[in-house]
């Protein structure tokens, strides 16, 4: 069997990237854009950074921002609508993960128009044609949509969320400006960040995993580990750290898969409305428990990655409970709960079946159950 890497056609890193936007949509002969960016991103200014770019190179756009922290079914279906309306010829997604899986979905479905029904694109729907140009611009450093072929959307009637994965809904051109994600307040800095990490150590113990997407993982958990509570406090280096951390972890992930703890955070975010990040933080360390016996050595270079000084010299079991720990108190520090109250006894079987069906778990390196997946709710509560 073959082993895949897909990544960016193009990428840009570091301060001030956001100015070759108009460089890319010139040189690939692009006439207008449609914008898809979040309200509070509008309100705050942060979508003006990259109109301002458009604007002084003459270039046409459209802006779209009907678009929710998880973004629906209904906000595709009008985005779809709202594409077609514009004449745009290309998409420029300004935010993060909502932004982001807002424009793959629109711009599926605009070369696609055969998956209309959005629920059609779950899983690996057999899509025939790449998506409307994307240019991805992120303004949080945790879920990488930028550089993978994932996108998440919520199906509100049915209390879901549901994971498509399609190599043609790629961003052609990723914008990885640090500058774009200095406004982000400590929280959500917080948990977008814990979102990065547990894309890597996800990423990393996955049953799919391989050596070049474990030198991804290493890497990303390293540098994560190093500037997540400097990112929160908002300096320089740590802003910088993340943006190319959780880059590096999308790298990976995206081509080896994911594990219970995002099938488990997708089913809290689609029934509590829990941020997913703040989920996946929750999750994390519960999970790497549960998956320990089935991880060989590699607890041992998390915790070595992560930090944690005298690793070769512990046992595995120690190794192993050093990696959790890490984990916990970068969670801990940076202010993420470890409790969510809204979980309840009565709930736990739906939370359970939906984690169960979601299409993160096949990879997990533990097979479960749902019942095992129930007991592993019940420690959050």
């Amino acid at each position: 069997m073959a082993n895949r890497i897909m990544l960016n056609e193009t990428s840009y890193h570091g301060a001030g990237a956001i100015q070759e936007i108009a460089n890319e949509a010139k040189a690939r002969g692009f006439h207008k854009a449609f914008v898809c960016s979040d309200p509070d991103l509008i309100q705050f200014k942060v979508t003006a950074k990259v109109t301002d770019v458009l604007d002084k190179a003459g270039l046409s756009y459209e802006i779209y921002s009907d678009i929710k922290a998880n973004p629906t079914i209904e906000n595709v279906q009008h985005g779809v609508q709202a594409f077609h309306n514009s004449k745009a010829d290309y998409i420029i997604a300004i935010g993060g993960g909502s932004s982001m899986d807002t424009a793959k979905a629109i711009g599926i479905i605009a070369a696609n128009p055969e998956f209309a029904d959005v629920r059609s694109l779950e899983g690996t729907a057999p899509t025939k044609n790449p998506c409307t140009p994307i240019i991805a611009v992120p303004t949080t450093a945790g879920t990488a949509a930028e550089v993978t072929i994932n996108y998440v959307i919520t199906d509100v009637q049915n209390k879901r969320k549901f994971v498509c994965v399609d190599p043609h809904d790629m961003p052609i051109v990723a914008i990885v400006d640090p500058d774009m994600m200095s406004t982000m307040p400590k929280g959500l800095t917080a948990s977008t960040g814990m979102d990065a990490l547990t894309h890597a150590i996800e990423g990393y113990t996955t049953k799919a995993a391989w050596e070049m997407t474990d030198m991804f993982h290493l890497k990303a958990i390293e540098i994560i580990s190093k500037s997540l509570r400097g990112a929160v406090a908002n300096t320089k280096e740590g802003r910088e750290g993340m943006a190319l951390g959780q880059y590096i972890a999308g790298m990976g992930f995206s081509n080896v898969g994911l594990g219970i703890a995002h099938s488990m955070a997708h089913t809290l975010g689609a029934v509590y409305d829990t941020p997913h990040g703040v989920a996946c933080a929750m999750m994390l360390p519960i999970v790497m428990e549960y998956n320990a016996e089935c991880t060989g050595e590699k607890f041992r270079e998390i915790a070595r990655a992560m930090g944690v000084e005298g690793v070769d010299a512990m046992p595995q079991e120690e190794y192993r409970k050093a990696a959790v720990e890490a984990v916990r108190k970068l969670s801990a520090d940076v202010g993420i709960p470890a409790k969510l109250e809204a979980v309840k006894e009565e709930d736990l079987q739906f939370l359970a079946e939906s984690a169960y069906a979601d299409a993160c778990r096949p990879g997990n390196p533990k097979d479960t159950s749902v019942e095992d997946l129930k007991e592993l709710f019940r420690k959050i509560m």
